[in-house]
């Protein structure tokens, strides 16, 4: 019997967060769910940051995934744009630390060139591959393509599998702060 494992793919943001969930059976992939949080309605950002922590979790809770993938933030020239980011990263990652699912971030550039081949391919790019490569209904497209970013996310996982990371990956809080010393005591 083949082993199962499931990918939680997420691309955080404070405005859209994007999700996408793989089943993988041996080295078949297969799409479990796509979707995203739309947070627009929300003028707190501490709100945005619970309801981030909440669906996370309840996707977690949901469909017990194996692992986060998850896109890490990329640098901009708009610093609180930035440090906003990277909140609703922190605080995806805390609801998988939570739930002591493993988590590996990939940068955007390493996601679009794992799917395309081409670290400049276009959200569209990316989201027709996927759609090509996991056999999805162009009627089951969703319009939103945070959505299939962090689809791309978890398909980047699935396509490391088996292969050295050299992402960074937290098996559990204890591993992050082993990892991150520096961060930990404000360094």
């Amino acid at each position: 019997m083949e082993k199962e494992q499931i990918i939680l793919g997420i691309d955080p943001g404070t405005t859209v967060m994007g999700y996408g969930i793989l089943r993988v059976v041996g080295n078949k992939p297969e799409l479990l769910a796509m979707g995203v949080l739309d947070l627009k309605k929300y003028s707190d950002h501490y709100l945005k940051l619970q309801r981030i922590f909440a669906r996370t979790l309840s996707l977690i809770d949901e469909f017990h995934p194996d692992c986060l993938a998850i896109e890490a933030p990329f640098f901009g020239k708009n610093v609180q744009s930035m440090l906003k980011l990277g909140r609703a990263q922190g605080v995806a990652m805390s609801a998988a630390l939570y739930r002591d699912i493993p988590i590996t971030e990939y940068a955007p550039l390493k996601i679009k060139m794992a799917i395309t081949g081409s670290g400049a391919a276009s959200k569209e790019q990316v989201a027709d591959m996927l759609r090509r490569f996991l056999k999805i209904p162009q009627e089951n497209m969703l319009p939103q393509l945070d959505a299939t970013d962090g689809l791309a996310a978890a398909y980047c996982h699935f396509l490391q599998m088996g292969r050295p990371v050299s992402e960074k990956a937290y098996s559990g809080w204890k591993d992050f702060i082993a990892k991150n010393q520096g961060r930990v005591k404000g360094e």
